[in-house]
């Protein structure tokens, strides 16, 4: 009967990461013929080294990554199970990077590197790691995979000249193409971000850049254009060198070029006074320009010149600003980041410089808006400095003006209005039972209350709008929680069955209540039921329960103390009418006996009187109070006036000499027989 290995066993070809792994079987015994079930479970050794999906790894990071940036390894797999698995990495030892290990939520293992100390390629250009994976086995089994990381260079250093001033000098009547001077840069960083390229400066005027060539690749300055001694005698000319990197670094020198005079000028045509630019509305006959010619050279050398002229019509402020949307509505989240650009106000002016120069103001119609929103005046950038809440305020309406630079200037006015969307951020507020107290709040139901019956109700609202402001009730924890019921949507509190006599006295209801927004927020409120027949039984039960540091401890206590006084005086009341009662009796059954009593018969009804001693005695009138056991607002019930003679009422008479007794409600006792009775 024993059981063998019949080969060798594999538990990651049987099961594969399933643990525990176990084998079923059945085994058949005969003489008698009986079956039965056996299973055999696989434990794990380790017999698995970790594994990389490759034996190196590439990385490649930019020499301007900050410190405390991450990236994320291959991971290697263990095909073993539990403490035989993959348990943690380790990388060799180096001053830029470190190893963290995390877990993912089915419990493997990853690493990642992170940067400590920030990359520089000009000092390395290239690093080695070795990654290993350990697993928990004794002894652990481990892999290794080699990590090479490139340093892309940045562009960290700005082109630098060798020189920054060059000088030259040059015939006016050099011909174009000469060469003037060669200027040279350098950049100590590679590929794009340190190739070079030569260019004029931006304040380089006009002139300059048609009489002067620049090669962009060589840095060779050329003439371009036809020189002069009499118009410019040296030329100050300004130049950059600027790399080619995203961010690029940008070199400034200057080249002085003198300009060596050679007898060559022809007449000239000179503008003595100019009326340019000429307005666009200038009437017809407005001087433009007085013209006088001049010849520079010493002798009339037959040399003709020809100047053109060109007039510049100048404009002039006759079109206001053009928005592109007359209104805007723009939608933000509330609890928003502050300082978020939310609407670029777009406008445009067909006029031209500063009439056409365009700025941007917030009309501040409410004096609180200076504080919510800001507008960029060159572009029209609105900003919200601050974060919304949509509780607070649902919209903001604003007008934007955009004004022209002209004189006098023209504006138009935008009509821009802010909607700010709701987000599920209040949880329910419960109104009732209050929950910044530390009374207990304690509804009371009498027993016996059949199924259905309404207790109590939880009031509570929520701050938000829509669905975020929908509230849920639902009877998270009850002291028995098959007798009360909680409306969904109400927060009526009810009875889910007929309450019995074995029932608790006391129950205590956690009702959960939650919103319908993403995600969902909630709160929960407690509500204390006690079953009880008389009120004095709950006071005394709130006395019990009450706090040391309840407010209205002390009311309580004066309201239990006035209900001893109410009862010990009602316990001597009765007391007295008892022996008050005993005493009249006593006295009207001698009455009775003696031969003084006298029946009147009248019409009507019968009527008694008393007859002593040839004179009448009025009535005396006992009443009994009677309270219900269940509320503080009884009605009072009182017995039919007992008199002290053998006397009745209007609705009956004393027979066979014993006196009669009956209930009404006060307010319908009988009135006195008179004499004439």
């Amino acid at each position: 009967g024993a059981l063998l290995v019949n080969e060798r066993i594999d538990r990651e070809e049987l099961c594969g990461a399933l643990s525990p792994c176990s084998l079923s079987f059945e085994i058949v015994v005969e003489n008698p013929l009986e079956l039965y079930s056996g299973t055999v479970e696989i434990q794990d050794i380790n017999d698995n080294d970790p594994v990389f999906p490759s034996s190196q790894a590439r990385l490649e990071i930019s020499e301007s990554v900050a410190a405390g940036a991450r990236f994320p390894l291959e991971s290697a797999q263990d095909p073993d199970v539990g403490i035989n698995s993959l348990q943690t990495y380790q990388l060799s030892a180096n001053p830029n990077f470190a190893l963290d290990v995390q877990t993912r939520v089915d419990g493997s293992k990853y690493a990642e590197l992170v940067l400590e100390k920030e990359l520089d390629r000009e000092e390395q250009r290239e690093l080695n790691l070795v990654l290993t994976a350990l697993d928990g086995g004794s002894p652990p089994r481990s892999a290794h995979v080699q990590i090479h990381i490139d340093v892309v260079d940045a562009n960290d250093n700005a082109p630098v000249f060798n020189q920054s001033t060059y000088k030259a000098s040059v015939r006016e009547n050099t011909p174009s193409g000469t060469l003037v001077a060669r200027i040279s840069a350098y950049d100590l960083d590679d590929g794009p971000n340190g190739d070079i390229v030569y260019s004029f400066s931006s304040h380089t005027p006009a002139k300059v850049r048609e009489l002067f060539a620049l090669d962009s690749a060589t840095g060779e300055l050329r003439v371009k254009g036809q020189l002069d001694y009499e118009e410019t005698k040296l030329y100050e000319i300004y130049l950059q060198a600027k790399d080619k990197g995203a961010v690029p670094g940008v070199a400034h020198c200057k080249v002085l070029v003198e300009v060596v005079d050679v007898n060559d000028n022809a007449p000239e045509v000179t503008v003595t006074s100019v009326y340019s630019p000429v307005p666009e509305d200038a009437a017809p006959g407005t001087v433009v320009a007085l013209l006088s010619v001049t010849d520079l050279d010493s002798h009339d050398n037959g040399l003709v010149n020809l100047k053109h002229i060109l007039v510049q019509v100048s404009d002039v402020n006759d079109n206001a600003p053009r928005a592109s949307q007359d209104t805007y509505d723009v939608y933000v989240l509330e609890n928003n980041m502050p300082g978020i650009p939310i609407l670029n106000v777009s406008a445009t002016d067909p006029d031209l410089g500063r009439n056409a120069h365009l700025s941007y103001t917030l009309l501040q119609g409410d004096t609180t808006f200076g504080h919510l929103f800001s507008i960029n005046r060159e572009n029209g950038t609105l900003y919200l400095l601050t974060s919304l809440d949509h509780e607070d305020q649902v919209e903001f309406s604003m007008m934007v003006q955009v004004q022209d630079g002209g004189f006098p200037p023209l504006a138009t006015n935008v009509s821009v209005s802010v909607f700010v969307t709701d987000l599920n951020d209040n949880a329910p507020t419960v109104l009732y039972p209050h929950p910044n107290t530390t009374a207990t709040y304690t509804d009371v139901v009498a027993p016996g209350t059949p199924a259905g019956h309404m207790v109590t109700k939880v009031v509570a609202v929520d701050a938000d709008a829509g669905y975020n402001a929908w509230i849920s009730y639902t009877l998270l924890q009850a002291t028995d929680p098959s007798l009360f019921s909680v409306g969904l949507h109400s927060g009526e509190i009810f009875t889910a069955r007929q309450l019995r006599e074995d029932d608790a006295p006391e129950h205590t209801l956690v009702i959960l209540l939650k919103d319908h927004g993403e995600p969902v927020l909630s709160t929960s409120a407690t509500i204390s039921i006690s079953v009880a027949e008389m009120v004095k039984e709950v006071l005394t039960d709130l006395a019990d329960v009450a706090p040391a540091n309840d407010p209205r401890r002390h009311v309580t206590f004066y309201l239990i103390l006035a209900v001893i006084l109410v009862s010990a005086a009602f316990f001597i009341t009765m007391l007295s009418v008892g022996i008050f009662k005993c005493y009249k009796w006593r006295q009207s059954k001698e009455l009775y006996n003696s031969s003084r009593s006298t029946t009147y018969r009248t019409p009507g009804p019968f009527h008694h009187i008393d007859a002593v001693r040839g004179g009448f005695t009025p009535p005396s009138f006992y009443h009994q109070v009677y309270l219900t056991t269940d509320s503080r607002q009884s009605d009072l019930l009182c017995k039919k006036p007992f008199t002290s003679s053998p006397l009745g009422s209007r609705q009956g008479t004393i027979r066979n000499g014993e006196p009669g007794l009956y209930h009404q409600i006060v307010g319908t006792a009988s009135r006195l027989p008179t004499p004439a009775e």
